[in-house]
């Protein structure tokens, strides 16, 4: 069983990541998973249509997330998280496959992208609290050798990240540098809520 360390609430992380829940355990911090299942497609396509950024998109489905899932767990707090991948004014998802993992690394190849990270915490139905966070990195020039190479050592594992890629991995060969917090990276800003969850009571100082 994971570390309890200072921790004085019932958290619920409304995600099926395992990265994020091990961020959290990490940090002494245990979750219950309950992945909120939210279409983030239609979301995504909503407020493109309305005119948001991708740094707002991710704030509205780590919100959308957290809402969902805190109707199941009356008084927990309800972690919510999101990440959007932007290039160039494009935005990228999950891959669905190999090949599609293959276009997202030669798109990101030789160039730099922003990855947008979002948290949200509520409870009972209301939002407490809420985070942003960019990161910029610089992805080397990758030759179509080394990315079926690289996806032969990875796996399943490139369908499971924005980008195809996970830094604490293999995918830091990807890299020529990262500009930003390496857990936004991850897809969690770790430390301001670390912060919120300590000025809250929920966290001991």
């Amino acid at each position: 069983m994971p570390s309890t360390f200072g921790l004085t609430a019932d958290l619920v992380l409304a995600s099926a990541s395992p990265t994020r829940a091990a961020l959290l355990e990490n940090a002494g911090l245990p979750v219950r998973c309950d992945p909120a299942h939210v279409d983030e497609a239609a979301v995504k396509e909503s407020l493109q249509a309305e005119g948001a950024n991708a740094r707002e998109v991710a704030e509205t489905l780590a919100e959308l997330k957290a809402l969902k899932v805190s109707r199941r767990h009356a008084g927990a707090l309800v972690i919510g998280a999101d990440q959007t991948l932007e290039l160039n004014g494009i935005w990228f998802d999950k891959p669905v496959d190999r090949d599609h993992a293959r276009a997202h690394l030669t798109a990101f190849s030789g160039k730099t992208h922003r990855l947008n990270s979002a948290v949200a915490v509520v409870r009972d139905g209301e939002v407490l609290w809420h985070a942003n966070d960019a990161a910029e990195l610089s992805v080397r020039p990758l030759d179509a050798a080394f990315i079926d190479r690289y996806l032969d050592a990875v796996g399943d594992d490139a369908l499971g990240s924005v980008g195809a890629y996970r830094l604490e991995g293999i995918g830091a060969q990807l890299f020529t540098a990262v500009r930003g917090d390496y857990f936004t990276v991850l897809g969690l800003p770790l430390l301001p809520l670390l912060e919120f969850l300590r000025q809250h009571g929920a966290l001991a100082r």
